[in-house]
């Protein structure tokens, strides 16, 4: 995440093959055309969320798909984010915003419990939103209808510029469409049905990525959201020849949201968005942005958003979209395409910060600033002839999808996280999965439909 002002201040989707796509190979409906999973047991987090549904008369599906925007609904062990928000749903206190602190009042809930406790913070959520609803006058027929919250889960989000709110409130409704299937901290497995919802965006409407925002002028495909002026210096006094990866521990409109705060003190000239790439431009490249204090002065900034301890946020479309953006930069600035000029937040001199961790595959992304596969990153039908995915733990072989491909390595039972090796390329297989809402997918070959002679079912 972005660090200071100048002198003071996850799983790896390597997805060469696009699923779907990939399915469409094999005749196969994609994951997200398929039937609904049966609903989990009813575990812990999911009788939190219909609790704080029906007490406060907010959809649950709303509720649950603001915290899969969030955080992936992960507390991360009540630590802040980087705008100091907590908990799942990401309750929020710094100087512009206190829905933290809103939660406590209209629950009673400490705000201890309120950061910690996952059926608080989801509870002080909930109640956030309702206030917000009755602020906005929904009526009781209007908290009915899913389409009628777009306003609440703008306001909810982003309390910067509406175009910034509208992406955090789109992001949300992205969720709804595509629906979830995930496992919330602590392994329980949330489920929201895929459905198709038409967003009432009302003073929303004319502003935003879908209402012709303002293109970057420094890079023409990203969207134009400046940061608040006393959050980045006007000017340089130093070329530029560097640039620094971040991830931003929060979410993407969030984070844009928060370098539009003018307690922020910290800022990115770039945010990637996670699930399909969109980047928003905050500062000028002319401009130094206060993203990684002593490399300030000669570095452009750029943002991922996700979280460094969950690798399930760094996916294909944000390390495609993200070298393409490295990549004009190198063009632009002379920057030699290595990764001494191409460096993350904690590589930079005189940063204490983590990002972006031992998650982010820095092979594969220089291979796509490169434009060649450096060794690395071999697209998935190179792995095997007929690799099957299965879509979850078990001992049936039954397939999601096969891939053809035109060399022989075996791969079975493949531990996630280990290596492929294979004539030289050395490769993270589980990286061209699917997620499956958490669902741990095993890779193995077969042969004719049957297991090869020794191999452990996984």
């Amino acid at each position: 995440m972005s660090s200071s002002l100048p002198a003071g201040r996850a799983r790896t989707a390597l997805c060469a093959v696009v699923v779907a796509a990939a399915l469409a190979l094999t005749g196969q409906p994609s994951p997200a055309a398929a039937a609904p999973a049966p609903n989990a047991p009813d575990g812990s987090v999911n009788r939190a969320f219909d609790r704080a549904a029906v007490a406060h008369d907010v959809p649950r599906d709303l509720l649950v798909a603001v915290g899969y925007g969030e955080t992936r609904l992960d507390g991360h062990e009540g630590l802040p984010s980087q705008d100091n928000g907590y908990g799942m749903m990401h309750l929020v206190s710094n100087p512009q915003r206190h829905t933290l602190e809103q939660a406590a009042r209209l629950t009673g809930e400490s705000v201890a419990d309120l950061k910690s406790d996952t059926d608080a913070n989801i509870h002080g959520a909930a109640a956030v939103l309702r206030a917000l609803a009755d602020e906005a006058g929904l009526d009781a027929s209007d908290r009915d209808r899913l389409g009628a919250w777009y306003p609440v889960a703008a306001r909810y989000g982003a309390s910067g510029s509406d175009a910034a709110a509208r992406l955090y409130a789109d992001a949300v409704y992205d969720v709804l469409g595509e629906g979830v299937r995930t496992r919330a901290d602590g392994g329980e497995q949330v489920t929201v049905a895929p459905r198709e919802v038409r967003p009432q965006r009302g003073e929303y409407a004319g502003t935003g990525p879908g209402a012709g925002a303002s293109a970057s002028a420094d890079y023409p495909p990203a969207l134009w959201n400046p940061a608040y002026s006393g959050n980045y210096a006007a000017g340089r006094n130093s070329a530029i020849t560097t640039v620094v990866v971040h991830v931003t521990q929060g979410s993407y409109a969030g984070s844009i949201s928060w370098f539009q705060n003018p307690s922020a003190q910290v800022s990115a000239h770039y945010v990637v968005r996670s699930s399909d790439g969109q980047i928003t431009q905050s500062v000028r490249e002319g401009d130094t942005a206060w993203h990684a204090r002593s490399a300030n002065p000669y570095s452009v900034g750029v943002e991922h958003e996700g979280y460094v301890s969950d690798p399930a946020w760094f996916t294909d479309a944000m390390y495609r979209s993200s070298a393409a953006l490295t990549r004009h930069l190198t063009d632009r600035y002379g920057i030699p395409r290595d990764r001494a000029h191409i460096v993350g937040h904690s590589e930079v001199p005189g940063n204490d910060h983590t990002d972006p961790g031992p998650h982010w595959d820095w092979a594969y992304y220089m291979s796509l600033v490169r434009g060649d596969d450096g060794g690395t990153g071999t697209p998935f039908p190179t792995w095997g002839t007929d690799v099957s995915v299965r879509q979850q733990p078990s001992t049936d072989s039954a397939r999601v999808a096969s891939l053809p491909g035109p060399t022989s390595v075996r791969v079975a039972c493949q531990v996630h996280g280990g290596l492929v090796e294979y004539d030289g390329y050395s490769n993270d297989a589980w990286s061209y999965l699917p997620d499956y809402g958490g669902y741990v997918s095993n890779i193995f070959i077969d042969v004719d439909d049957a297991w090869l002679p020794g191999v452990p079912t996984c």
